[in-house]
């Protein structure tokens, strides 16, 4: 079975019940997310063989992370465990035109504080056919930055596929920063995933004609920026996610993959919301399980927005749903009617 690593950050997620407001609530509900483990758990949701690689202490709280890896068939044996803490991140639910607001508590965690020597690169890829990592990582310190830096030179000796969601997250880094820093790491990846907002803010570069706010995208502008980025790093394919958002509760939601100087976009689905924090982790997941399945671009892209539409029905972080199922709704089959 073909072998996926990813690398990241898995952090305690607390969020109040429903739609009530952080300074409303007297309970929070604990779950478990992070970018790269919610792209591990989806690929192991589809039957592939998915490792998770991190950092997390020894405690309840970090067993109690790596065990929410565990349940959905992600391989936690390359977990290192040490350091102090679990990072947090809060979670307020938006609604109608209040947008959901994400407050961070993850300084110092162990992952945070992990050394190269933490991490055995050649051993960690025996076997290995694809890694995946975000922007989000290198952004958590110096010495993260250079373990991904260590892990993506050791990948490319050993001929392994490389794919990256830009992922900006401007409280954890400045756009000059992530620049300098995106912009090593970035020749030596594969596959670039990127959303509306990602490519501006990382390297400058962004579409013409289009309003994120308003909902009006300019798709040969977006073509225009995977080219800007494939011209630049030599990418295989730009994967770029576009949401038109009209409300918190309601999106449209549509892709787009550039490879091999084409551009194919997928149908475009109008979304009510339930959660959705990790939807683009689900449409990288998608994309990844997509290439390494051998889809066909088209077919690619169809699977990677269908799998990121259903997530947004899903709560929680992690996308817990099969590959018939994005495979009956990229095949046409959003009415949404009772499975009997």
């Amino acid at each position: 079975m073909k072998k996926i690593v990813t690398f990241g950050e898995l952090m305690l997620r607390l969020a109040p019940e429903g739609y009530l407001r952080f300074v409303q609530s007297d309970k929070l509900q604990a779950t478990f997310g992070g970018a790269e483990a919610n792209v591990a758990v989806s690929l192991a949701n589809y039957g592939l063989n998915a490792a998770f690689v991190s950092k997390l202490p020894t405690h309840e709280i970090g067993q109690s992370a790596v065990n929410s890896l565990r349940k959905f068939g992600v391989d936690t044996s390359l977990i290192v465990r040490g350091g102090e803490r679990v990072g947090i991140y809060y979670c307020e639910k938006g609604a109608s035109q209040r947008p959901s607001k994400v407050i961070y508590d993850r300084a110092h965690s162990s992952i945070a504080t992990a050394k190269p020597e933490d991490f055995d690169w050649n051993a960690i890829f025996e076997g290995v056919e694809w890694f995946h990592f975000t922007g989000i990582t290198p952004a958590l310190s110096d010495d993260v930055a250079d373990i991904c830096l260590e892990a993506l030179k050791i990948a490319k000796q050993k001929g392994i596929t490389v794919s990256c969601d830009l992922n900006f997250r401007k409280k954890l880094w400045s756009k000059q920063k992530a620049g300098e820093v995106m912009g090593k790491l970035c020749h030596y990846i594969d596959y670039c995933i990127a959303n509306e907002e990602d490519a501006k803010d990382v390297f400058g570069i962004e579409a013409e004609n289009t309003d994120i706010y308003g909902g009006k995208l300019n798709h040969e502008g977006y073509v225009s920026v995977a080219r800007q980025l494939t011209d630049r790093f030599s990418f295989k394919g730009v994967a770029i996610t576009l949401r038109e958002s009209k409300s918190a509760n309601d999106n449209d939601w549509s892709g787009m993959l550039y490879t091999g100087g084409k551009a194919h976009f997928s149908k475009k689905y109008s979304m009510h919301i339930v959660d959705r924090v990790g939807g683009g982790d689900s449409f990288g997941g998608g994309l990844i399980y997509s290439l390494v399945s051998g889809f066909e671009p088209q077919q690619a892209i169809e699977f990677a927005v269908a799998a990121s539409c259903l997530k947004h029905t899903v709560e929680g972080d992690y996308n817990m749903v099969s590959v018939s199922e994005v495979l009956n709704l990229a095949g046409g089959d959003a009415s949404g009617r009772v499975q009997r």
